[in-house]
């Protein structure tokens, strides 16, 4: 296997680990901490990783167009570790906060140079797929180390990957040292005023909005049944019953990632289906949560494979594509929770309902990426 891609499965699966192995812990981190739930701090425990993400997104995006990717991937590792080290050894809230926010930095230098490098290779759709796969993978294995590793230390899983970004980190190393390519550096002689006015300019250009919404629904409705359908459940579930349910939809994307990446679709195609299996899967778990999370996961597995390969065909920078497209995923996870959590009043079912509806809206939007079809 490419070195390369070593590093970047590696890495995604390092990444999303240690940024969910937090999660589960949370609340026994904040109270070491003596930080009440729902309070501001509490908040920023939590969100101060897809803040770090979301501000920095399109800056390492750009980066990635003018430096060597390679060295912006081992950065992204190098800060990883000294976020997880920080989880680790501190009690102290402002520098939890701080660690979190460094995790979403390393995520927002992570995710724009790998994909703009697989999306680079031939055999992208089977790569991108078992990149997404791994992406699963590392989200399932740092929610399950954290809850089994908690009897022996209530930071258990942190450590388990704050050990693993060491190992990461050297692959890094080796690539990045022996690698034959020369440095990329391509300065841009533009000035910063015309060079943000670029980037706003690809952000919101309607000609691409359509791939940018999908984006942001996708992966944002994906958020919302996280956060809310436990709720909507609770006399319909038990706890072992949700955690199963949740569980396969992870697995039902881990495996179309793999399955969807090796058929030969175009990415219009990945990109229709997902959005569709991905609002039926909502609907039918108002009734049938295992069936529903299910075409959740597949539809979100699909769609997750179509949409960087149609953001790869777009005429201007790869790397700085790949920064949008990766913020208004991140946006969607942090932000469309948070707009359906403002109609609760008209019931759980409304707020599913609506959400898988504006999703099937968005097929009627047009787009300006050419098909490699």
């Amino acid at each position: 296997m490419d070195k390369k891609r070593i590093l970047i499965y590696s890495t995604v699966f390092l990444i999303m680990g240690l940024s969910n192995s937090v999660i589960p812990v949370l609340p026994e981190i904040a109270a070491g901490s003596f930080v009440t739930s729902g309070s501001f701090s509490y908040t920023l425990l939590f969100s101060g990783y897809f803040i770090g993400a979301l501000l920095t997104m399109i800056p390492f995006g750009y980066m990635a167009d003018i430096y060597d990717s390679i060295k912006i991937i081992v950065f992204a590792i190098a800060l990883t570790f000294f976020a997880g080290t920080i989880l680790t050894l501190t009690g102290n809230i402002y520098l939890l906060i701080a660690a979190r926010l460094i995790e979403g930095i390393a995520c927002g230098a992570f995710f724009p140079p790998a994909y703009s490098i697989m999306a680079g290779f031939h055999e992208k759709n089977r790569y991108i797929g078992e990149f997404n796969f791994l992406l699963n993978a590392g989200l399932a294995v740092g929610v399950l180390s954290s809850g089994f590793l908690a009897a022996w230390s209530i930071r258990g899983g942190i450590i388990l990957f704050t050990g693993l970004s060491l190992l990461t980190l050297a692959i890094g190393a080796s690539v990045m040292f022996t690698g034959k390519e020369p440095t990329k550096m391509r300065v841009k002689k533009i000035s910063p005023i015309l060079e943000a006015r670029n980037v706003v300019s690809k952000l919101f250009n309607i000609k691409f909005m359509r791939i940018w919404i999908t984006a942001f629904l996708i992966f944002g409705i994906t958020g919302v049944m996280l956060v809310f359908y436990s709720e909507y459940s609770k006399d319909m579930l038990s706890k072992p019953e949700l955690g199963l349910a949740i569980a396969i939809l992870y697995a039902s994307s881990m495996i179309t990632n793999i399955v969807i990446g090796r058929m030969n679709l175009g990415f219009k195609k990945m990109i229709f289906s997902g959005i569709l299996l991905a609002a039926a899967g909502v609907v039918i778990s108002l009734k049938s949560p295992f069936l529903g999370f299910a075409l959740l996961g597949i539809g979100s597995g699909t769609g997750m494979i179509g949409l960087p390969i149609a953001v790869s065909h777009m005429p201007f920078d790869r790397g700085l594509a790949m920064g949008i497209f990766n913020t208004y995923t991140y946006a969607g996870l942090a932000f469309m929770p948070i707009i359906a959590g403002l109609f609760v009043d008209m019931g759980y079912q409304a707020v599913f309902i609506l959400s898988a509806v504006f999703m099937v809206l968005s097929l009627f939007l047009k787009d300006g990426v050419e098909s490699e079809e």
